[in-house]
């Protein structure tokens, strides 16, 4: 008897007939509102209806009130959509919360959709408090719409005004580490300068501040490393040095922006 037939080996299809799937991770149930918050907005929805009520079309909760995702100390942000091209802004004391509204024109919020690099992210999520004929509902499906298409792309000349842009600031820290405050502040706009910059170079919607190093994670994890260690340095020189290693990244494949003499 034969003891040295081997096997055939498996092929890679009845390999992956024998891997089970992997479930999803079950959905997170959404941050319970903290107590108070209902009594805000409506302090808030009273106070814009008593101001514009004639002209208002409808009102929308953006921000980490329409991700349910409100914390005791967080701010409510609120788009109040008009009729005309009237514009404004005011904050408002609402019990024990600050609401931040900005009033704009309906029209103007549509037609801007079109080109906008913040609006369909910000909208298509928005929650809807007052709705005057369905306009509302409207704009949110309209900037859905907008959002699955994807942002406009940005063209070589603006890529590089941006690595120039970000290059400028990591430069202005670079000539002041002799006074470790003023250097850390233009680190600051360096690194808020860079990440937009990344959504922008790379091509995605921009995302909400608390969600920008998960998404970049998920996306350049190498990046998203030099970006934790930037932030968690805890002196201006190693900042300086995360900085640069984050930037040639990021600008790997931008021209370096032309010198003039």
């Amino acid at each position: 008897m034969d003891l040295n037939v081997s096997s055939p080996l498996p092929t890679r299809e009845e390999l992956n007939a024998e891997l089970l799937e992997v479930p999803e991770p079950p959905e997170q149930p959404a941050t319970p509102e903290p107590p108070g918050f209902d009594d805000s907005v409506a302090i808030a929805l009273k106070h814009i209806r008593g101001r514009r009520g004639g002209d208002l079309t409808g009102i929308l909760m953006v921000g980490s009130g329409a991700r349910r995702a409100i914390t005791p100390h967080s701010d409510i942000d609120l788009i109040a959509l008009v009729k005309g091209d009237r514009e404004g802004h005011e904050i408002l004391r609402a019990g024990e919360r600050l609401v931040d509204i900005r009033y704009y024109g309906y029209k103007l919020v549509e037609d801007e959709l079109t080109y906008s690099l913040v609006l369909p992210s910000l909208l298509r999520k928005a929650r809807v408090l007052h709705d005057h004929e369905g306009a509302c509902g409207t704009l949110i499906d309209k900037a859905n719409q907008r959002f699955r298409q994807g942002p406009p792309t940005a063209s070589m000349n603006e890529q590089i005004r941006l690595k120039a842009e970000c290059l400028h600031w990591l430069g202005k820290a670079q000539d002041v580490t002799d006074k470790p405050a003023l250097a850390q502040y233009l680190l600051n706009i360096f690194f808020e300068e860079s990440t937009q910059a990344f959504f922008r170079i790379r091509g995605f919607w921009l995302t909400a501040p608390v969600d920008i190093h998960r998404f970049m994670s998920s996306r350049e994890p190498a990046l998203a490393d030099l970006a934790a260690r930037f932030l968690l340095a805890s002196n201006v020189a190693d900042r300086l040095n995360f900085g640069r290693q984050f930037a040639d990244l990021l600008f790997k494949d931008i021209p370096n922006p032309a010198r003039i003499d």
